[in-house]
């Protein structure tokens, strides 16, 4: 579960989800949004007006654990450091798997690791290969 709390002129609390075998359909975020609002009501733990919304990761889905980058190896990504190295902050490539806490990428024929906790975000990028991946665990 991922949750962001945006502000400006009405603030937004952006809750991503899904279930453990990685299913979230819209009666699951209509289920689970009613559940949520209830409970914001109940104890009040923001300050203000806000909008909620539930929604389902999708394909290209925010890569947010570090089981993430080893669940979908394989596939291309693109990670935002939180701070530069040599210079640079983003990168995308194929994502190759874990090093311990570390995030291994191929990245233009290199191979790089960063540890997980300079990664500020990260996301899978859409290709027909996570597509075609996605169509099939929808069949199962």
């Amino acid at each position: 579960m991922r949750l962001r709390l945006l502000g400006g002129k009405q603030k937004t609390l952006q809750v991503m989800a899904e279930r453990a075998d990685g299913t979230m359909n819209v009666d699951d975020c209509a289920q689970l949004s009613r559940a949520l609002s209830d409970y914001l009501e109940r104890e009040d733990p923001l300050e203000g007006d806000y909008l909620l919304e539930v929604s389902s990761p999708g394909i290209d889905r925010p890569l947010t654990r570090l089981a993430d980058f080893g669940r979908w190896a394989g596939h291309d990504a693109k990670l935002e450091l939180a701070a530069p190295i040599d210079g640079r902050k983003r990168f995308r490539g194929q994502l190759l798997g874990l090093d311990g806490s570390d995030v291994v990428v191929e990245v233009q024929g290199t191979r790089l690791k960063f540890p997980f906790r300079a990664i500020a975000e990260a996301k899978l990028v859409l290709t027909d290969k996570l597509i075609e991946e996605d169509l099939k665990a929808r069949k199962r």
